[in-house]
């Protein structure tokens, strides 16, 4: 039987109800199309509400306080088995396209990074490095969001080869000379957006790879719609500020939250006692903004998701047109999700809020994944890497810690999970938090802290209303503090097995 070929597309920062087949008031005709030939997964997770972990999570079936990438700004061990080393070494073409983000944009001795200046834009190496990187044979990478100076790495070779040779003029100094954007519209060509060499990369990956009659794993790793809000036109104009709904924070909803949720809404908050290592922690800062500018933003944020799912939409047409759709496995997914005023919030931060560590997820698989469903069945991104070793039709390491979903997603069980995990360690003690998901419950707890989060997300879907110190509900925190030490427990990699009694 011929093994099944893997595509994996992945957004940046991509709220969990930015599907158009969900939202009316989005258009996303490629996801859309996912959702009608798959499975919609309603309640998926991210192990770790940030970029780097839960990539590195994504790739090695382990959750951030086992592989070592904990936070952002740290590097993921190299030694770390990984998905795209396991399927070449059983006869897939392994590759990733666009963006990696498992490497610090600093090296020091100790912890080279190839991600980090000067390497980063050194354009000599890059125009010879295509692999092998944590597995994969193959590698396209970019590391900017938009027109951050981190442009480098492939896409500006790329860039180049287009005989865009005043390309800097699109991005930001130090590497380019770009100006203050007018407002929410960036001025790059579609033709020389990422987007679109990322699609086109991936396609070239897949043609190659159909052409050679090697089963493939590509990782289509697209940057958008991570903050800064910028895109080029048509896609800037696409949604009008006026016509959005725009999420408003309820008076008093933080009253019973941990203290730094009401800082965020002060104009001028204090969080120097937080920042314990002295880099910045994503979130801690106020996050107060006026009416027009949030409008704006979500127009933005709405149009870049619109954007890329066309370039989606070009790497699905790429399987048909090789013939190879109904031998592929799509998933659809995000790393991590975001606020664009949810509670008073915007962009990201320790806040386990269901918009942050929520993610969409769709799966499509013709003839074996139901198609045009929707199912609740708890799903984490560090479930990919051993789903993806089952349906291939390999043996999980017992260094996986995350659990194979084969039989959910293709609809022979309604679960597999009866809870999630989702850590946030960005520093060493004071922004140390770990929630425990149950299929009605949220519990958040704080490293030495007494405060805490609990929600009842049946009958408090908007999680307004925090239970923690609610006298009520005493019993019920107890319990689901007792099944977070037992899910902790379960989470443990047994690599090395029992081979005597003493």
């Amino acid at each position: 039987m011929k093994r099944p070929n893997i595509l994996l597309i992945t957004t940046d920062q991509q709220h969990w109800n930015t599907i158009g087949a969900f939202n009316p008031e989005l258009r996303t005709p490629s996801l859309d199309r996912l959702v009608a030939e798959g499975t919609t997964f309603s309640r998926a997770y991210c192990p770790n509400p940030t970029c780097t972990p839960t990539r590195a999570s994504i790739i090695t079936g382990k959750y951030p306080s086992q592989h070592g990438a904990w936070t952002l700004g740290t590097k993921l061990p190299e030694s770390e088995t990984t998905i795209g080393q396991l399927l070449a070494d059983g006869g897939y073409r392994s590759g990733l396209i666009g963006k990696a983000h498992f490497q610090p944009l600093h090296s020091t001795a100790e912890y080279r990074s190839v991600e980090s200046y000067p390497t980063l834009q050194d354009l000599d190496f890059w125009r010879k490095f295509h692999g092998l990187y944590y597995g994969f044979d193959h590698v396209e990478m970019l590391r900017n969001h938009v027109n951050e100076a981190h442009v480098g790495q492939h896409y500006a070779l790329w860039l180049e080869e287009q005989g865009a040779t005043d390309w800097r003029r699109y991005f930001s100094p130090p590497t380019g000379t770009m100006d203050k954007p007018d407002g929410f519209r960036w001025d790059i060509p579609e033709e020389l957006h990422y987007n679109t060499w990322l699609a086109e990369r991936a396609s070239s990956f897949i043609a190659d790879s159909v052409r050679d009659d090697q089963p493939f794993f590509c990782w289509a790793s697209f940057p958008d719609p991570h903050p800064p809000y910028l895109v080029p036109e048509p896609w800037a104009s696409m949604y009008h500020p006026d016509d959005l709904t725009i999420p408003e924070p309820v008076p008093g909803e933080h009253d019973r939250n941990p203290p730094h949720f009401g800082l965020t809404q002060q104009d001028d908050p204090d969080f120097a006692d937080w920042h314990e290592s002295g880099f910045a922690v994503h979130g801690l800062r106020s996050h107060r903004l006026g009416d027009d500018e949030r409008r704006r933003l979500v127009a933005a944020y709405y149009g870049m998701v619109s954007f890329t799912d066309a370039y989606i939409g070009a790497i699905l047409d790429e399987l048909d047109r090789r013939g190879v759709a109904d031998n592929t496995i799509v998933v659809f997914s995000t790393d991590h999700g975001h606020f664009f005023g949810q509670h008073g919030l915007q962009h990201k931060g320790p806040f386990m809020y269901e918009d942050m560590v929520r993610v969409p997820m769709l799966v499509r698989y013709p003839g074996k994944v139901p198609a045009g469903r929707v199912s609740p069945a708890i799903q984490s991104l560090v479930d990919l890497a051993p789903t993806f070793l089952d349906l291939a039709g390999f043996d999980t390491p017992a260094t996986m810690t995350g659990v194979n979903q084969s039989d959910t997603w293709l609809g022979r069980r309604d679960a597999v999970r009866d809870h999630a995990i989702c850590e946030h360690h960005h520093e060493p003690t004071r922004v140390n938090l770990r929630t425990y998901i149950s299929e009605r419950y949220k519990l958040t707890v704080y490293y030495r802290q007494t405060y805490g989060e609990l929600f009842d997300l049946e009958a408090d879907p908007g999680e307004l209303h925090n239970l923690w110190d609610d006298p009520d509900h005493a019993d019920l925190k107890s319990r689901l503090l007792l099944e977070y030490a037992w899910a902790e427990l379960g989470k443990e990699p047994m690599w090395m097995p029992r081979i005597a009694s003493a």
